[in-house]
């Protein structure tokens, strides 16, 4: 695991599910963990991680020594504990039945602007095979609009652990390497129009894919 464990500026909730999680990967998981050290620790920042589990937003975050925004689908929010959870948490409620959700992407600039952090999966959606997959703009405007840096995030194990359509497999080695912050200059080029945001999103999903898995860790 990685050497970072002790949360950095994180709320009680928030920090309790933080050190559970971890403990969780540690224990059902182990895999291995490196990079740490490339994820800022101040000002906003977009963590950007491949999709192939349900698993990959708490096994990537656990990892990440401060608070981090994500986005759920509006639909979770049905009243009661979990609802109570997803805001506590400071979760950003996204409706996908509407198309481009305004309100939800006002939401995330702030978060950015205000210096926090947040993770987004460029794909959109978990890969149905287990390969990575072509990457959608999302990314590449929330980034090339707030020009915050970009850190690349590889989750390996994931889609063998819990895939889209697979069982829960305990003792699935789950890996997380963490590449070099991409800063504005690396991923936005503000020529090319309304391509931009797009090749934004696939100069940031190249930097994913070029994260190897890190070698194991040595008892």
């Amino acid at each position: 695991m990685s050497q970072l464990f002790a949360p950095v500026r994180m709320d009680g909730v928030y920090g309790v599910c933080y050190l559970v999680v971890r403990t969780c990967h540690e224990a059902f998981f182990h895999g291995t963990v490196a990079g740490v050290e490339n994820i800022p620790l101040e000002g906003g920042c977009i963590i950007a991680g491949n999709h192939a589990s349900v698993l990959d937003p708490p096994l990537i975050g656990c990892h990440v020594p401060r608070q981090l925004a994500f986005f759920a689908r509006k639909t979770l929010w049905k009243g009661g504990v979990i609802s109570w959870w997803l805001d506590t948490v400071g979760t950003i409620a996204v409706d996908r039945d509407a198309g481009s959700d305004v309100a939800a992407m006002k939401r995330v600039f702030q978060v950015l602007k205000n210096g926090r952090a947040m993770i987004v999966f460029p794909e959109g959606t978990r890969t149905r095979t287990g390969e990575l997959q072509h990457p959608k703009p999302g990314v590449g405007l929330l980034a090339c609009r707030t020009g915050v840096p970009v850190v690349p995030a590889r989750i390996f194990g994931t889609f063998g652990a819990f895939g889209r359509k697979g069982p829960l497999r305990l003792g699935t080695p789950v890996s997380v390497v963490f590449g070099r912050p991409l800063r504005p200059a690396d991923y936005d080029d503000q020529s090319e129009g309304k391509e931009r945001y797009q090749h934004a999103s696939e100069r940031i999903m190249a930097a994913i894919a070029a994260l190897g898995l890190p070698p194991p860790r040595v008892v």
